[in-house]
């Protein structure tokens, strides 16, 4: 067999592109020290914590996740409301400031995900086991509590910290099909007395959460992600990841939680660290995308009018969607991280329609989400904040600067990983979908397996949208190029 598409090839490349972009792909030696001392000094007993262990905790994520960063729980109110908990690894409780540990996760700043090979920001040891919300161990969290109004509004949150114990890792695999009504209760689900009430009520609060967030303007968008199928070191073929109703109350309690903590911050008068994209890059841009659709979009930037737009387009054309989703999203631009101080407005988050918001729920595998957790433990603790303004405004530009690189690996890894599995289908014709006409070549998207490619041969008589038959000429997943012929 060709090496190329093996297990050591893609992983070589991988690590490759990790050093060229500025990562540290693996740990050093005095990282292992720490981790050998922090093993050796068992469970912290720190004071001020809640005992909430008999609560029934549940964590959804995809199936083959390891590192367990949020789990949660529900309680209806009598007047109606729903009190969610949200509870969130307590990963600086394991790695002091400035320790080994913090200044690998500080320099790369990000898990990679590459489509061979996955590049944790922590080592395993603690981002899959120590610091892991795993099934059945006791962990540290910090709890946010949050009260949804019928409206999906919320009103009042409180945070602090808690020892709790997840009782079920579930995946979106298996319970997207069933919120979604197209799958029986998941077996293990139905094997665990009050779940089935808890999962429907979490899913009852992310709806209002989702509902509420519409009315303001937030976005809906649609992508095509896609995984790859790995089997003895080898890529077999690639998946897509089809969105269901797992993930959207998994994304509408992080983002409230999220929001919930920048607010925390602020109205307690501490240095914060914000995600925001004030306004889109290029507003005119997507006013033209607009008009090629008949549509008409304000002069100026309007979440509500764009909201609608995107919901038109989405009921009108459902398989062009996601590549009109990537369009508006490029012309969006990408966030970026910046210090809120006292007194000041950092901007909100354009996407979200929210004001505030802050990453917090991944602390396994963003930087950011840890130096926000110190930030919001200090308020809780009433200690000094652990950064200084000049400090955070460092790890902000060097986080703005790592999550580029980090899209780069990944998006390289993606293409080579594509076309090292395509290699094998040249000459076999595919169901396909333009989507897109730029400088660079015509391309277009074949559905099975979900790749992309440029079109060599008949780009001339198609465009943007049309639903076309292809031909595969060639895949070199040296450079991750595959092109396609019209038929």
């Amino acid at each position: 067999m060709n090496d190329q598409g093996s297990g050591n090839w893609l992983d070589g490349k991988a690590h490759q592109a990790m050093i060229d972009n500025g990562f540290e792909p693996e740990f050093s030696n005095e990282v292992w020290e720490q981790i050998k001392q922090i093993q050796a000094d068992g469970v912290p007993t720190d004071v001020g914590v809640r005992d909430m262990r008999d609560l029934l905790w549940s964590s959804i994520d995809n199936d083959s996740s390891r590192d367990l960063d949020q789990i949660e729980w529900a309680e209806q109110l009598d007047n109606g409301d729903i009190r969610v908990l949200v509870g969130i690894a307590d990963v600086d409780s394991r790695i002091p400031v400035y320790s080994p540990i913090d200044m690998h996760a500080a320099q790369n700043t990000v898990t990679v995900y590459t489509q061979s090979e996955i590049f944790p920001m922590l080592p395993e040891e603690l981002s899959t086991d120590l610091t892991s919300l795993n099934e059945g161990v006791d962990r540290h969290a910090v709890v946010a509590e949050m009260t949804i109004k019928e409206n999906g509004d919320v009103p009042e949150s409180t945070f602090y910290r808690a020892l709790v114990n997840n009782r079920a890792k579930l995946s979106y695999e298996e319970i997207g099909p069933w919120l979604d009504g197209n799958a029986d209760v998941p077996e293990k689900v139905a094997g665990i007395p009050g779940l089935r009430e808890q999962i429907e009520l979490q899913d009852k609060a992310a709806d209002r959460l989702q509902a509420y967030r519409t009315v303001k303007g937030a976005l809906q968008f649609e992508s095509i992600e896609s995984t790859a199928v790995v089997e003895n070191g080898e890529v077999k073929s690639i998946r897509s990841v089809e969105p269901n109703g797992a993930r959207k109350l998994i994304e509408n309690f992080m983002v409230a939680a999220n929001v919930e903590m920048a607010e925390f911050l602020e109205n307690n008068g501490a240095l914060s660290l914000r995600r925001v994209v004030n306004t889109p890059k290029d507003w005119e841009g997507i006013v033209r995308i607009a008009a090629e659709f008949r549509e008409h979009l304000p002069a100026e930037p309007d979440q509500p009018a764009l909201a609608a737009f995107l919901a038109k387009r989405r009921a009108a054309d459902p398989d062009h969607f996601p590549d009109l989703s990537l369009s508006i999203i490029k012309l969006i631009g990408s966030g970026e991280y910046v210090v809120q101080r006292q007194g000041e407005d950092a901007g909100g988050h354009f996407g979200l329609a929210v004001r505030d918001y802050a990453h917090s729920t991944a602390p396994n595998r963003r930087f950011t989400d840890i130096v926000v957790q110190r930030l919001v433990k200090s308020v809780i603790d009433k200690t000094p904040s652990p950064y200084s303004a000049d400090e955070l405004d460092s790890i902000a530009e060097h986080a703005n600067q790592q999550e580029k690189g980090a899209r780069k690996v990944e998006r390289k890894m993606r293409k080579i990983v594509a076309a090292s599995v395509m290699q094998r289908h040249i000459g076999e014709n595919f169901d396909a979908i333009v989507t897109g006409d730029t400088s660079a070549g015509v391309f277009a998207r074949i559905l099975r397996p979900p790749v992309d490619g440029r079109i060599v041969n008949g780009e001339y008589n198609v465009k943007v949208g049309d639903k076309i038959r292809v031909r595969l000429l060639s895949a070199n997943p040296n450079n991750g190029f595959i092109d396609f012929a019209v038929n």
